[in-house]
């Protein structure tokens, strides 16, 4: 439900959030040491292949990443035959690297705490064969994002109570119904905002919704823009295309836990997506609170977090923004995760 896990803050300085730069600044807390990347999205993959890069040098370095998935090449997404190039080059680094062995994936484990262990962490958790704990020295929490609003508190702002996103952007971005591809064509008028000539575009402009793409930012802005200097007519001109393959979709079937059954996600085969799991260093959909359905993402299955947990900004897709995770909430920078 968004909170933190049991024993997360007190472990913080274990903890990162989002795509820490462990080539850059962050190395020497990377470098020959036990990491664990939580999260099924591509920020997740995004950080794992910097860790492959890092271990490269450091061969000491050990690579765990853990999902909810029962299967991981549910992560992979349209691979080739994926219409933005960039984000099917994502599927096919990480699935080489795991076809060589590169890192070590645990799948389904759904973290129930996590605990001091002599100065590393323990992740401890369930899984199909019982109760199991993985020690590391540092964790990734990659696992979703919600947008900052506490600078806008002064600002008349009309959010949707469920996707905090502009209360008429919600139907058009709802993951239950919409995947990255087929959210239809919007633009100034549906980015108002009570307070007179203010519009969020781009990631935050999704709010809670895991599907943003850069080409609808891209014209979101130009909309926008047009009605700010006057032209009305060409805000109202809304025009835009998106890719029709390799984006996502929504499971087909849920069970009783909210795992999908199969999934249309990427032009992968039937997969399974993340089931949403109160308290857990794991992928929310969307927090129980808010009544809606698991759906999966052109983020991944990454979801969002309750207020209590937006320690710092966050979103999933542009560096402006910070990471807050589902279960694994504190500060990070946040990076690409849609293009």
């Amino acid at each position: 439900d968004g909170l933190f896990a049991p024993g997360e803050r007190a472990l913080a300085a274990n903890v990162d959030y989002g795509i820490p730069d462990v080539l850059g600044k962050a190395r020497l807390n990377y470098a020959g040491k036990r990491v664990a990347v939580v999260g099924g999205g591509h920020s997740a993959i995004n950080a794992i292949l910097e860790l492959a890069d890092l271990a490269a040098d450091h061969p000491q370095t050990h690579i765990t990443w853990i999902l909810r998935k029962t299967n991981v090449a549910a992560t992979y997404g349209g691979l080739g035959d994926d219409q933005l190039p960039g984000r099917g080059l994502l599927g096919l680094r990480i699935k080489e690297l795991v076809d060589a062995d590169g890192i070590e994936v645990v799948t389904p484990f759904f973290t129930t705490r996590l605990a001091s262990a002599g100065g590393q962490v323990q992740l401890i958790g369930d899984t199909p064969q019982g109760e199991r704990a993985i020690t590391v020295d540092r964790v990734i929490g990659a696992t979703g994002a919600r947008p900052e609003l506490s600078f806008l508190r002064e600002l008349r702002l009309g959010l949707h109570p469920g996707v905090e996103a502009p209360s008429a952007m919600a139907p058009l971005i709802d993951p239950n119904i919409h995947s990255c591809g087929s959210v239809p064509p919007h633009g100034e008028r549906e980015l108002r905002h009570p307070e007179v000539n203010f519009y969020m575009v781009g990631m935050k402009s999704y709010g809670r919704a895991p599907t943003f793409l850069l080409a609808t930012g891209y014209e979101q802005v130009r909309s926008v823009v047009a009605a700010l200097v006057g032209d009305w007519d060409a805000a109202a001109d809304v025009q835009l295309e998106l890719p029709e393959t390799g984006v996502c979709g929504v499971p087909a079937v849920v069970d009783a836990n909210g795992v999908g059954a199969d999934s249309a996600c990427c032009g992968a085969p039937a997969a399974a997506p993340a089931a949403p799991v109160a308290l857990e260093l794991t992928t929310l959909e969307f927090a129980n609170e808010l009544a809606l359905a698991p759906a999966a993402s052109c983020c991944g299955v990454d979801a969002c977090c309750t207020e209590s947990a937006a320690v710092a900004a966050d979103a999933c897709c542009t560096p402006a923004e910070k990471i807050a995770v589902a279960a694994l909430s504190g500060v990070g920078d946040a990076q690409s995760c849609c293009g």
